[in-house]
């Protein structure tokens, strides 16, 4: 009998594996085909291939509490993805649902001013440094707001982002470098006329630091993600404290983009742990907690611009400062509002040894994963930014990586099999909720995957 190829190998993996996988959650693929006429969800083709098409549809939850989720075919799963890194505190806190059904037993009032509005700011101000808060419902809405206001500001165009970085979904950001640095659309439906003041630069080049000085009089605003989402191995500090240098002697507006970093990296953020002080930052995810909602928080001469400015009642002070336009018919939302008290207050009693301790827990497991990954000759390592951890590939050209990109995506679907949900390429978040026990049934999985990949010749054996 002649012995298998790989390629046999590798096909009778996909058949079994496929046939073990659609039926443990049936009813999600199930839903998943029912619903596709009329529900158009951009998460479910983001990982299409042919070869496994039969797997390309999301889990659908229908229950989740601390560290666990449970789909509709009450499947159990350790929660790695956590929200896309909202939960710092896992899933359903009981503090934070009281505050939700409290607020809900009072009603939700939207047009006059939420109860709790400015005790929420006051607490954002107090834990980040920022003189001044406005409320959106999402990062992309906060990030907008942002650059309007230091373009309103600044009475300057142009903005500059870095390549890698994600900013949310609007035009002015949803974009690629072009040449001489300017950037292009970086998807159907965005014309070039909406990008033609966006620079696109490279994150953590000093050069990248000369254009800003040669464009600094066009430049409203520098956007940066601190730590980027898709590359938590690059944390220039150095590089961040001269920009801060660069923007502060020119007058650009210096925005940190802190929808992950923020409340999770460190109580301060990023501006804390790099030790640099933006002009504006932008929060959501962790301060919701789970809700949705957008923070810009910054320094009066540019929040001002939102209201006008501070004034008195019982004298002739007014509104002095020429406002820009800033609104949303569920900003401020009563209930976004509650769970946002909620976390704040419990995050401040708790103090900075919250994350730290979670990040030190985080950087243990992505060591221990390292060393696995390092012995089975994998060109992929994990790297992790406080408790956000992801995959990169370090210093390996991109011809070395592509035949292991197969693998890569089937072990994700193997950590699902196996009841663990993490983010699409990999990577994921730990919270306050995931025990000892669940982390090392993570790796466990994680090695589990490898070897059974390694037995199909998805991988090399070591």
């Amino acid at each position: 009998m002649l012995a298998k190829t790989s390629t046999d190998l590798r096909q009778q993996y996909l058949r079994e594996f496929i046939a073990r996988y659609t039926q443990r959650t049936q009813t999600s693929k199930k839903m998943t085909q029912e619903y596709r006429a009329v529900l158009a969800d951009p998460r479910v083709p983001d990982w299409f291939e042919m070869p496994i098409k039969e797997l390309c549809y999301l889990i659908v939850a229908k229950q989740a509490q601390g560290s666990r989720v449970w789909d509709v075919d009450d499947n159990e799963y350790i929660d790695i993805m956590m929200g896309f890194g909202a939960n710092l505190l896992g899933h359903n806190p009981p503090f934070i649902k009281d505050a939700i059904a409290q607020q809900l037993e009072k009603g939700i009032p939207l047009g006059p001013q939420a109860e709790q509005v400015g005790e929420v700011a006051e607490l954002i101000c107090e834990l980040t440094g920022m003189e001044r808060v406005a409320f959106s419902n999402t990062g992309t809405e906060a990030v907008m707001s942002a650059i309007r206001l230091a373009r309103a500001a600044t009475k300057r165009p142009k903005i500059v982002v870095f390549s890698g970085s994600y900013h949310g979904h609007f035009d002015s950001v949803l974009v690629k470098p072009g040449t001489n640095h300017q950037a292009e659309p970086f998807v159907p439906g965005i014309p070039s006329s909406l990008v033609q003041d966006t620079l696109v630069l490279e994150y953590g080049n000093p050069q990248s630091l000369e254009v800003i000085q040669t464009h600094q009089t066009e430049i409203a605003a520098v956007l940066v993600e601190p730590i980027q989402s898709r590359h938590p191995n690059l944390q220039p500090k150095a590089f961040l404290q001269e920009l801060r240098t660069l923007t502060q002697a020119t007058g650009i507006v210096l925005i940190f983009d802190e929808m992950v970093t923020g409340f999770r990296l460190h109580l301060g953020g990023a501006q804390a742990w790099f030790g640099v002080k933006a002009d504006i930052a932008t929060y959501g995810k962790v301060v919701g907690g789970g809700m949705p909602i957008g923070v810009i928080a910054g320094q009066a001469e540019y929040l001002d611009r939102i209201d006008g400015g501070m004034w008195d009642y019982g004298d002739d002070s007014f509104p002095q400062v020429e406002r820009t336009f800033f609104a949303g018919t569920h900003c401020k939302h009563p209930l976004a509002i509650a769970a946002a008290r909620a976390v704040l207050h419990y995050l401040k009693q708790q103090g900075p040894s919250l994350q730290e301790q979670l990040n030190q827990r985080t950087a243990a497991y992505v060591t221990e994963l390292n060393h696995h990954l390092e012995a089975c000759q994998l060109p992929v390592r994990m790297a992790n930014s406080g408790s956000f951890f992801g995959p990169v590939f370090p210093d390996v050209p991109p011809s070395e990586i592509m035949p292991f990109m197969a693998g890569l995506n089937l072990l994700r679907y193997s950590l699902f099999h196996q009841g663990i949900l993490l983010r699409g390429e990999g990577g994921g978040f730990f919270s306050t909720a995931h025990s000892e026990a669940d982390i090392q049934a993570v790796l466990q999985a994680m090695k589990n995957g490898i070897r059974d990949l390694q037995e199909a010749e998805f991988f090399p054996l070591s």
